[in-house]
This record gives structure tokens, sequence and C-alpha cells, in this order.
């Protein structure tokens, strides 16, 4: 059974999964009043499509990393624009890519952090070189953040650390709190992708 204080909380996490994912792969997307509109596939070159200069994206490992970055995080023979703490600032505007790897990542280390091995690190997650690889992998990792809720019992989200995740504030919140933010963090992070999507419809060539 899922926890009541956690089936608003999944509800509203699928909802947004759901709308990003249509909005990144189509053919339809809801408009929010039930009017379906036609959306075509996220292309490599709107995935990578740089609006303003020195943007942080995601590149050819062999490439290095891009202004103001200094590692390129990640696994595989492509990585996201990265830096150490302190962060630059004012902060690099990202690109879609980047935005869309940063979702996936966030997902597949705070399931496995949750409900797994409890050791993957950014150094284990690949980051997609292309748009139709970067979309699957954002799913497959909503799909295993959704398995690890499913498995949480009403005790566990009073727990603080039940989430082990090392690159957020898990170790010192309740579990409830941790959730609440990977929605947070879906929600707006989907928002500021699909502006990218309207923003390269509406560009001037």
């Amino acid at each position: 059974m899922i926890p009541p204080r956690l089936a608003p909380l999944l509800e509203q996490f699928d909802f947004a999964r759901r709308r990003l994912v249509e909005r990144l792969a189509g053919p339809v997307v809801d408009s929010g009043d039930g009017t379906e509109i036609q959306v075509a596939p996220l292309t490599d070159d709107e995935y990578f499509w740089e609006p303003v200069p020195d943007c942080w994206s995601v590149r050819r490992r062999a490439d290095g990393p891009g202004p103001r970055a200094t590692l390129l995080a990640g696994a595989g023979d492509w990585g996201r624009d990265a830096a150490p703490y302190p962060h630059p600032w004012p902060p690099p505007f990202t690109t879609l890519a980047w935005r869309l790897s940063h979702l996936g990542e966030m997902l597949v280390l705070r399931a496995d952090h949750t409900a797994g091995s409890h050791a993957l690190t950014r150094d284990d997650c690949p980051v997609s070189g292309n748009a139709a690889d970067a979309v699957a992998a954002f799913d497959t990792g909503a799909a295993a953040w959704r398995e690890a809720l499913l498995g949480v019992d009403d005790a566990a989200l009073d727990t603080v650390g039940y989430c082990t995740y090392p690159h957020g504030s898990d170790p010192e919140e309740p579990f409830a709190g941790i959730v609440w933010w990977v929605n947070q963090e879906l929600l707006h992070h989907g928002a500021e992708i699909a502006l990218l999507r309207d923003l390269y419809r509406a560009r001037r060539h």
C-alpha cells in the first residue's frame, strides 16, 4: 500500500514525468485544457542549441569542458559541463541537453541511494550524446525513482537520511521532504525545457 502522504506526491511526479516526456518525444501533448497539440520529437540540433554565448552543455569528452567549466561530469564519451564549489557566478546559462542530463542523473542516483546499492556516483552515470538517447535515459531514471518510492512505508517518510544521495541535503532531511524536492526539480526543469523548445521553434534563422 502506498502511504497516504506519499500518494499525492507520487501522482504529481507521474503527471510531471509524463508531461515532460510527451513534450520531448511527441507525437502529442496535452495543452493543459485537454486539447492535444502535435509535438515533433526533439532533434539533436535542438538538444545542443545554445541560445546565448558561453552556455554550459553536454560535450564530447575529447573536446574538454566549456566556458567557465573545469570538468565534464558523467561517464562515457560525453560529459556535462561542471565545476566544483564555489560554482561560477552569475550561473552559466544551461542548454536543454545540460538540463535533461542533470535531471536523469539526479533520478538515477537518488533511486540508487534510496533502494539500491547506495554507492553510485556521477562517474557511473553515462551522459547521452544525442536527443533520443537522452530522452530514453531520463525516462529510465524516472522509472527507477518511481520504483524506489513504491518500497517506502510511512515510517520511512519521517526518517532523516533515508536517502543517502551525496549531492543534496538528503542525509539531513526527512525523506518526505526529499520526495517533494525531487518533484520540484522535475517541475521547474521540465518547464525550462519546454520553454527552450518554444524559443528554438520561434528563433530567427
